[in-house]
């Protein structure tokens, strides 16, 4: 698995990847809900959404808006197992081990994080 500022910058040279931002509407979200209660439920999202063998709707599991972590999903290359295999080299069929589920986190957190800053 790649380093989260690796992983970022290379993303970011993706046009479509970097079309992704944070509206007014979510980074209010943010501030009212807290950082720590968003990470909750990215940690959510992902044990549910993306970390079986075999998840539902695989490529189509993460609405395009609604909620910061999915626009932060589209964003990093985390809102299907497909996306998850060709930019974090994570294999498919397979259930998403702890640790594998820690790091797409991060790399969802440190996103919004660097959103928010973004005027």
């Amino acid at each position: 698995m790649l380093e989260t500022k690796e992983i970022l910058e290379k993303l970011s040279k993706s046009k479509f990847r970097n079309s992704f931002h944070l509206k007014d509407k979510e980074k209010n979200y943010i501030k009212e809900k807290g950082i720590d209660t968003i990470e909750r439920h990215a940690k959510d999202f992902i044990s549910k959404r993306l970390a079986p063998e075999n998840p539902l709707n695989d490529g189509k599991q993460t609405p395009m808006k609604g909620h910061p972590v999915f626009i932060a999903q589209h964003a990093t290359a985390t809102c299907c197992r497909g996306c998850l295999y060709k930019w974090h080299h994570i294999p498919k069929n397979k259930n998403l081990t702890a640790e594998e589920q820690i790091y797409i986190v991060k790399i969802i957190m440190a996103w919004i994080q660097k959103e928010e800053k973004r005027r």
